[in-house]
Formats: structure tokens, C-alpha cells, sequence
């Protein structure tokens, strides 16, 4: 499906969202050069078959291991893990640039509607589809999925159940290869379900499915298959898989390495690396766009940066009263200038917690949300919040929130930020910087904090790909899914199955915007900015750069180097 995933804050400077002309070198400093911001195309220096070299490896920057190689279980949700595994795994429709939905035919023959009322999928599988294992792809590994993601089953971890849960049965067809899927309840987003695609093997056992692929992908199903994992060197290197049945990759094999943000751009001249994102950091920008040998890309792409409030049973935020008062108390502009301005003067505030800037469903739905000193101080007196010294307390308690950083410089800037913002209103903000490799396993995933940002890389089914992070399983609070801040209320829940069930695709973009203003009343996510999508590659590397809304999966098949 394509759902969000999640990233670590960027690095110290951050841009906000633009689609960029590109640029491979001269002055200007860090800043980028204003263009187009309209989402809907790319920047990937597009070559035929015929101008790019048979073979070569890709030196491909990411900023961690992989957490989970199943990215449907919930630690796997991150970007990291899932630049590595699209490699490997099945992705039955994949994102175009304009985030439309492509039949990926070397998985399905042909995916229809075949029934309204109730509403029946048929799916074909390509005859020539296999896994690893030698066994032939087939309608099983389509219901066990439904049934690991369903939620019916405590014992799996999804990081989503949306769309799943609105299935009554997957049956075999006309053969092994016919898969039939139905409905009781209408699911507008059919389109992203079942991508990535795992074989039974892992999703027929709960274990299997939460911790069995933690240390490899056991099975795969793509272009390449894993060459080695090195977790010494902390590289995986994927190569050519010569069962493969589809068009033949450009590239012998991939080596993802693992660096932190700041090192990528002497990683980048010194040739140890030909492609990195990023991240808007400044110093970053400024040297890609000296290095001869190098492109900047851009393009506007779905990465949201955003507070996340932790409102769960027993936190001294679970007061919706007090997140609206944290929320008056932010400067979200200057926390914008602080992190986006030197890069982008005066960038635009993100107003929107599903819908992407640069995309025509895009709404500013903040309201009348104002940053006002003198009224948050007003509304905690109200609420029994009293100045007692530097700080507020009630009944005998601080007002003290914690703050989790994940140690990236951006992420350590904008908790100091904060602190001082929030101070002013006598709320005290204790920032814990933790381990960015510990940072959502042991602290955002499992509500170890008050305070938290980090990016959202959103896909191209909005409705179904945001559900599981604004809605609540208020009969089991124990599954999260991506509501990390356990914020909600059964009045989202319902709106959110309501857009999810819409077949028209405009009528569903108006229900999301009204679900977005919801959010904003609720008070457990405050959305900060965009990011650019600035990638920097090798002048030589064909076919990849800035993807826009085209990453999942990358198409790492035509990726190659130029002649």
C-alpha cells in the first residue's frame, strides 16, 4: 500500500516544498532556485535502453539499517528498509510521478472490478511469477496477507490494517493464478493493497511475520536478491537475480551503505557513493552544487516534517485541552525560518496533515490557529496550569513535557527551539536525545515520549495510506499501527471508513479535508513544512534522481550509467 513511511528529522537546514529546476554546479550558496510547485513530475535525467551501459553497481547512501526486512510489520515502516526490500519484493501496481497507480504487468496480468455491489477484485498473476523458493506466485499469498493485516489476529504487528479489514474473503479463482477478493464494505484505494507483496511462507505465522525477517529477506521475488548483508561494514549489496522473468535490470547489483547525513557529501566526491539524498541539509547542498561531476535534482515530493503530540492514557498530554494550548504556543514560522529560510526565504507553513503542498486536493485547513503568547498563557490560568517560578504546576505537578530527539542535528535544533518557545509560557521541555537507531523501535513507536518530530514520506493513496495514522483501535489501544501519538476519537474513525469506502475520487479528496480539520481540533500532530525532494547524484546515473511522488518502489530496474 502506499502508506507513509517514516524518517528521522533532517539534517540542521531544511527546505520547504518546491518543485526545483535542476542544477549541477555554480553560486548561490545552499539556496535553490524557485520553480514550478506543482507536484506531478520529476527530475531523473531520463535515458532509452539504448544510452546506458550493460552492468556497474550503484553506490546507493541510506542513513540506517534495515529495522525489519517485513516492511508491513511496524517497525519495517521506514524508508531505509524500504529502499532496500522494493528491491526484492513484489509491488503489483507501482507510483507514477503524478502519484496515478501503474498495473505492474510483470506480477498481474490484468487486476478489474469485476462486481460493484459487493465490490469483487479478479486478479490474474502472471504465469511466469515465482518466489525464490522455486514455488509459483498464486492466490495464497494474497489471502494470507489479508489475513496478517486484517486485524482480526492480535497476534500480528501490522502497521496498518486499512483496507484489509474491509475484505470478507480471498478465494481462488479459476486457477492457482485467479485470485478473486471481496468486499463487505466498499475501498475506493483498491489500488495500493497487496504492494509490497510477501509469499505465505511469512505471513501464514505470526512470529514469522513480526520478528522471522528482522535479520533477512528470507524469500524474494524481484529483479535482484540479496548478494551479501554485512553488518560489520554495514552495507547490503543486492544483485541480479537470474531467475528473474522480467526485463533484465541495466545494473549487475546495488551496494546500499550505510552513512550518517553530514558525511554523505565527502562520501559523494570521493567517489565511495553516486547517489544521496540530501536531507536539505545546507552544507550538503552547497558542496553538490561545486562538484563537477554531480547533479542536484529536484522535485517536489510528499515529505512532511511535524510535531507529534503524545496523547496516550496517562501522559500529562493526553489533556486535548493542553495539546490546543501547546499548539497556540508554537511559532510554527519561526521554527520554519529557523530550519527552511537560509535554504528557502520566507518558505510556507504546511497546512495540511494528509494532502502534500504542490498537489490539487492540498488545502491549508489550520483555520484560525494563531501563535498568541498571551492567549496560551491565558488558557493554561484557565485550566489550572499556574506560574509557580519559571514554570506552571497543578496539584503538585511541573508542567514538564519531554521532548525525544533522534539526534540528528535538525531534530536536536528544533527541540531546543521549542524549549525556548515553550518556556515563555511557563512550560517546562525536557529534551532526551536518544539514538537515531533507537529512536522509533524503542521511543516513537511505543509512546516513550511527549514530544517528537520526524518526517512523513507520503504515497500515492492518501485516504487508506494516512488512515492508520490518525485513527484509533479504541477496542484494542494496543495497536497502534502508525498513530503513534494515540490521538483520536471514533468520530475520525468513522469519517476516515467513510472516505475510504468512497469509489469517486473527488467527492474522497473533499472527505479527507474534512477529516484534516478534524485533526487540527484534535491536537495530536502539528504539521512545521515540506521538504524538496533534493537528491544529488552522479552526472552519469540515468534514470534516478528526484523521484516526486514516484517511490514505491523506485523503478531500480531501468537505473543505470550512461555510455
Amino acid at each position: 500500500m502506499g502508506r507513509r513511511k517514516v524518517l528521522a528529522l533532517a539534517a540542521p537546514v531544511l527546505a520547504a516544498a518546491l518543485t526545483l529546476s535542476a542544477c549541477g554546479g555554480g553560486g548561490g550558496g545552499g539556496q535553490l532556485p524557485q520553480g514550478d510547485q506543482k507536484a506531478g513530475v520529476n527530475d531523473i535525467n531520463p535515458q532509452p535502453d539504448d544510452n546506458i551501459k550493460d552492468g556497474g553497481t550503484l553506490q546507493f547512501a541510506i542513513d540506517s539499517p534495515s529495522a525489519n526486512w517485513n516492511q508491513n510489520q511496524v517497525d519495517g515502516n521506514d524508508v531505509a528498509s524500504a529502499r532496500m526490500s522494493n528491491t526484492l519484493e513484489p509491488w503489483i501496481f507501482t507510483e507514477k510521478a503524478d502519484a496515478t497507480l501503474e498495473l505492474n504487468k510483470d506480477y498481474l496480468t490484468s487486476a478489474d472490478v469485476v462486481s460493484t455491489s459487493p465490490q469483487v477484485l479478479e486478479f490474474k498473476i502472471n504465469p511466469k511469477a515465482k518466489w525464490s523458493n522455486g514455488r509459483a506466485m498464486s492466490w495464497e499469498d494474497f489471502e494470507w496477507q489479508w489475513k496478517a493485516q486484517n486485524g482480526t489476529n492480535p497476534a500480528y504487528q501490522p502497521n496498518t490494517t486499512t483496507g484489509y479489514e474491509n475484505i470478507s474473503k480471498v478465494e481462488r479463482g479459476s486457477d492457482d493464478q485467479d485470485v478473486k477478493i471481496t468486499f463487505d464494505k466498499p475501498f475506493g484505494e483498491w489500488k495500493g493493497l497487496f504492494s509490497p507483496l510477501y509469499p505465505k511462507e511469512l505471513n501464514s505465522d505470526p512470529t514469522e511475520f513480526n520478528t522471522g525477517w528482522v535479520d533477512e529477506p528470507k524469500i524474494t521475488g524481484a529483479a535482484f536478491k540479496i548478494g551479501k548483508i554485512d553488518l560489520t561494514a554495514k552495507t547490503v549489496s543486492v544483485v541480479r537475480d537470474p531467475n528473474w522473468w522480467g526485463k533484465k535490470p541495466h545494473l549487475d547489483g546495488i551496494l546500499f551503505k550505510v552513512l550518517t547525513r553530514p558525511t554523505m557529501p565527502d562520501a559523494m566526491q570521493s567517489g565511495a557513493i553516486d547517489v544521496a539524498d540530501t536531507n536539505a541539509l545546507l552544507d550538503a547542498i552547497t558542496r553538490y552544487k561545486t562538484m563537477q561531476n554531480v547533479s542536484l535534482r529536484q522535485a517536489v515530493a510528499p515529505d512532511t516534517v511535524h510535531l507529534t503530540l503524545n496523547g496516550g492514557e496517562g501522559r500529562i498530554l493526553a489533556d486535548q485541552k493542553l495539546r490546543q494550548i501547546v499548539f497556540e504556543a508554537i511559532d510554527r514560522k519561526a521554527i520554519a525560518n529557523a530550519e527552511v529560510g537560509k535554504i528557502t526565504p520566507n518558505p510556507p507553513l504546511l497546512g495540511n496533515h494528509i494532502f502534500a503542498q504542490g498537489t490539487k486536493e492540498y488545502k491549508d485547513n489550520s483555520g484560525d490557529l494563531k501563535f498568541s503568547v498571551d492567549k496560551a498563557k491565558t488558557d493554561l490560568d484557565a485550566l489550572g496550569w499556574k506560574q509557580n517560578g519559571q514554570f506552571r504546576s497543578k496539584d503538585g505537578k511541573e508542567l514538564d513535557i519531554t521532548y525525544v530527539s533522534s539526534s540528528t542535528p535538525a531534530s536536536d535544533d528544533t527541540g531546543k527551539i521549542l524549549q525556548q518557545q515553550l518556556a515563555q509560557v511557563g512550560v517546562k521541555v525536557t529534551i532526551n536525545a536518544v539514538p537515531t537507531a533507537d529512536f522509533f523501535p524503542k521511543y516513537v513507536n511505543v509512546g516513550n515520549f511527549d514530544l517528537a518530530t520526524f518526517r512523513w514520506i507520503g504515497g500515492s493513496t492518501p485516504a487508506s495510506g494516512q488512515k492508520g495514522a490518525y485513527s484509533l483501535d479504541l477496542a484494542n489501544p494496543a495497536n497502534v499501527q502508525q498513530n503513534y501519538g494515540h490521538v483520536g476519537n471514533k468520530a475520525i474513525n468513522d469519517a476516515f471508513n467513510s472516505a475510504v469506502a468512497e469509489l469517486d475520487d473527488t467527492k474522497r479528496a473533499q472527505d479527507v479535508n474534512d477529516i484534516d480539520k478534524m485533526l487540527w481540533d484534535v491536537a495530536g500532530e502539528l504539521p512545521l513544512y515540506q521538504l524538496p525532494g533534493a537528491v544529488a547524484t552522479k552526472k552519469t546515473v540515468a534514470n534516478y534522481g528526484a523521484m516526486g511522488f514516484a517511490t514505491n518502489p523506485i523503478d531500480y530496474i531501468n537505473i543505470g550509467f550512461t555510455k
